[in-house]
């Protein structure tokens, strides 16, 4: 790579594309055939019809495509068949942090569980200390007794959650983006009571939270 094509680069930014139902890996596909560095996170399931179960790679992110893209090619981003649009503010495509896209894709590539997850903006927020995803920092929830680290892509306001060990993340006092308040981190911590009350009443527990 020359100097020119490497300045070219480090303009480009991290883009949401938005696209029609189902067209992601379409999308991808015809993104890439122009020379665009594209990103589409995936994860496995398993889906089961009456004579059969299927494997299938499913967007961790429906109808949205990540791609490194400049002002010269939006014309062409949006004439892709199956794009609807690029995810903008203020009349123009609004970037996404390096950092987001960096820990989705360190997440997609470990071999941890990963599954998409309603979209999370404040809480308690933690850092893995150790194995596949360390440095990696994300909210901390329990769901029927298991930790699960949520990642979340402000930009579209979703999220995705992968299974971590508790004992391998240590709190927080802030997270990259700024101070969290006292009242996210109660929200987070009422979050966590509730959860755990659920599954006492999945198990057939009855009371009051103290």
């Amino acid at each position: 790579m020359n100097a020119n094509s490497e300045c070219h680069h480090r303009d480009r930014e991290w883009w949401a594309v938005y696209t029609r139902h189902q067209h992601e890996k379409s999308v991808v596909e015809n993104l890439s055939k122009h020379g665009l560095e594209t990103f589409l996170p995936l994860y496995p399931v398993v889906r089961q019809w009456k004579d059969r179960k299927k494997n299938l790679s499913l967007p961790l992110f429906p109808c949205y495509v990540f791609l490194r893209g400049s002002s010269d090619d939006r014309v062409r981003i949006l004439s892709t068949p199956g794009v609807r649009s690029i995810v903008s503010m203020i009349g123009r495509p609004a970037a996404i942090p390096e950092g987001e896209i960096e820990a989705i894709r360190t997440v997609v590539g470990s071999s941890l569980v990963v599954e998409p997850h309603p979209f999370l903006c404040r809480g308690d927020w933690v850092r893995i200390k150790s194995g596949p995803l360390a440095e990696i920092e994300g909210i901390l929830i329990r769901r029927k007794g298991s930790s699960r680290l949520i990642l979340s892509a402000e930009l579209l306001q979703k999220s995705i959650a992968v299974e971590v060990d508790a004992f391998d993340v240590e709190a927080l006092a802030h997270q990259a983006k700024g101070f969290v308040p006292a009242a996210a981190r109660a929200q987070a911590i009422a979050q966590s009571r509730a959860a755990e009350w659920q599954e006492l009443a999945d198990r057939g527990f009855g009371g009051r939270l103290p």
